[in-house]
């Protein structure tokens, strides 16, 4: 593993390259440095780092802080004839492309407030053009969720504005967090560290870019599909030729080339960074074979054709035989990473064996951008190991260990109490053996949550291991998890769907999510069926419940449901998953029902209220 020392000695022979890319083209940036939600709170905050212009302190890893540096530069470049990108202004970047009569905005980032305030700079030392089309690149929120703020459903829908997107985009973009949101969400907040203070002791970007913007999510739906490698779609002036990379970075992604600029966007398939095959928050497990592969593949369509490189996160890079060596490094860093882990993984080594020692070779290592700073090797490589074999390492003794509270219990016993637990922390913390340190605090919390020693203890641990951590996102988990430690779990309201969000979710999802909501106990405890229909939008449900569990049925009726309940979707959306009472509903006639008016009741008792705070760090 490398030290604090080694990655004091790469900053300083660091050719500074990456600083020269990051601020070519630079036009301007805001003047005001806080761009604000309706309400008044921020979305954004510009000038948040600030510190970044010192010299790294001994509360970071100075790798860290150099990545941090380049990715927190803010404001208007200029790539090359007629394309522009917005960076710095949310934890991804957005390109305007000059396409003649009009804009083609590629990647609108997180939220609609900053994907107006990039809108404006661009009208402001560019040029006020119309927005002729959105293209997103892939189905995740950092990239679509600013649409509101450059374009308008109406005009999408009017033909005003195309918006381009890979198959399976809508699909993927709404599904992904939501059967596992709530607890997607809580994890976020440790890899994004929203939480912390922004400074030199705390977050300092997730690695990949800087903290998510805070402000209003939006969605409009994809009025034209790329369906396969080498689709061209002509947007004004310009034609972009499509590359789809599904199952790499995102369910659905795609990549495309400019042929009259010689210019290539990649995505978010070449980063800044390695990046991650399973992220700390959650999600499906990546392919990093297809990843490279399909890297591979962009050398190939691309490679030649070249002159410069953009992406949806990070900066951009010039001349063809630098994008060239840039895609072949991080290619065969994902191959190697991939390749590796297999081969260990059958020569018998488990997947915390194979993290322990897998390591890129130097000649791979040495480029910054295949550095861990989002995604790491040893986190990638359990990704690849639980991809092909799950989370089982075939041991017989983790076929079915007691879980964390008991097991800790026995250990802290086993080892002769607590205060011989934390005296050999605390001696493990001294000689610097802090992921021992870590373990043996991590059982006695969990022993003993009252002990407020252990807690403090583990909580300056944590923080150690934070301020040495290369990766962005290990710093922001290391961190949260002492504040959690310290303040205890800091309160937010459950995450929520933007109505364009929830116009675009099926009702069939909406209701995979209730059944993932649904009391066991309750839901065995009695059996029934309601025929529901939505009349807003003419769509019938069949609702079955029996044997704890809750099904649901599209296009059918049960003649023998006990209930029929008609209502407008927004009135299920509120009562069955919202927690409205529905009881004012029922006697306004807003909800009809006919036989067992009980039954929809009964319906709504079996939905457990979410539990968006629950503890991490603490049993």
């Amino acid at each position: 593993m490398e030290t604090l020392k080694d990655a004091r000695r790469r900053v300083a022979e660091d050719d500074r390259k990456d600083f020269d890319f990051a601020s070519r083209g630079f036009i301007a940036t805001r003047t005001d440095p806080v761009i604000r939600r309706p309400d008044g709170r921020p979305a954004f905050d510009l000038s948040a780092y600030g510190f970044l212009q010192a010299e790294a302190p001994d509360t970071a890893n100075p790798s860290l802080w150099r990545q941090a540096q380049i990715l927190t530069q803010h404001g208007l470049f200029k790539v090359c004839d007629r394309i522009w990108q917005v960076r710095g202004f949310d934890v991804s970047t957005v390109t305007f492309i000059d396409a003649g009569e009009g804009w083609i905005v590629v990647d609108p980032l997180t939220t609609v407030e900053v994907a107006r305030a990039a809108l404006e700079l661009v009208g402001e030392h560019v040029a006020e053009k119309p927005v002729l089309a959105v293209v997103y690149s892939h189905s995740h929120v950092d990239h679509y969720g600013g649409v509101g703020g450059v374009a308008t459903a109406a005009d999408a829908a009017a033909g005003k504005v195309k918006v381009i997107a890979p198959e399976g985009f809508l699909e993927h973009a709404v599904s992904e967090n939501i059967i596992a949101g709530p607890a997607m969400l809580r994890r976020a907040r440790f890899q994004f560290g929203h939480t912390l203070p922004c400074c030199a002791d705390g977050e300092m970007t997730s690695g990949l870019g800087p903290r998510p913007s805070m402000g209003t999510l939006s969605l409009i739906a994809p009025t034209d599909l790329v369906t396969r490698t080498g689709q061209e779609i002509t947007v004004g002036d310009v034609t972009m030729v499509f590359q789809l990379t599904p199952g790499t970075e995102a369910p659905a992604e795609m990549n495309f080339h400019l042929p009259q600029f010689r210019a290539v966007f990649m995505a978010e398939n070449a980063n800044l960074t390695m990046h991650n095959l399973l992220p700390a928050r959650g999600a499906l497990v990546r392919d990093a074979k297809a990843w490279a592969d399909y890297l591979t593949q962009s050398i190939r369509l691309f490679g030649e054709a070249s002159e410069v490189m953009f992406a949806a996160h990070g900066i951009p890079r010039f001349g063809q035989a630098e994008i060239t060596a840039f895609l072949t490094s991080h290619r065969d860093a994902y191959k190697f990473l991939h390749d590796q882990t297999v081969r260990l993984m059958n020569s018998g080594l488990t997947a915390s064996e194979i993290a322990e020692v897998l390591a890129l070779p130097e000649v791979l290592a040495k480029q910054w951008f295949n550095r861990g700073y989002y995604g790491t090797m040893s986190h990638n490589a359990k990704a690849v190991y639980q991809r092909y074999l799950g989370w089982y390492d075939a041991n017989p003794a983790n076929l079915n260990p007691l879980p964390p509270e008991p097991a800790a219990k026995k250990y802290v016993e086993a080892m002769g109490g607590g205060e011989a637990v934390l005296a050999t922390a605390r001696k493990a913390e001294a000689d610097g053996e802090l992921r021992w340190a870590a373990m043996l605090l991590n059982h006695l919390v969990f022993a003993d949550e009252t002990n407020t020693a252990a807690r403090e203890l583990l909580a300056g641990v944590y923080t150690r291991m934070a301020y040495e951590s290369e990766a962005g996102t290990w710093r922001n988990i290391y961190l949260t998890g002492a504040q959690e430690l310290r303040s205890g779990v800091v309160q937010a309201p459950p995450g929520g769907f933007s109505p364009d969000v929830l116009a675009a979710t099926t009702t069939a999802m909406l209701l995979d999510f209730a059944a993932v909501r649904v009391n066991p106990g309750k839901a065995a405890a009695r059996a029934f069926k309601i025929n529901l229909e939505l009349t807003d939008r003419g769509e019938r449900h069949l609702i079955s419940v029996q044997n704890g569990v809750m099904v649901h049925e599209e296009g059918i009726e049960d003649a023998d449901a006990g209930a029929s309940v008609r209502m407008p979707r927004p009135l299920l959306l509120m009562t069955l998953l919202a927690g409205l009472p529905h009881a004012g509903a029922l006697e306004s006639g807003d909800i009809k029902v006919d036989g067992d008016a009980s039954l929809y009741g009964a319906l709504v008792d079996l939905i457990e209220p979410l539990t968006p705070n629950f503890p991490i760090v603490t049993p």
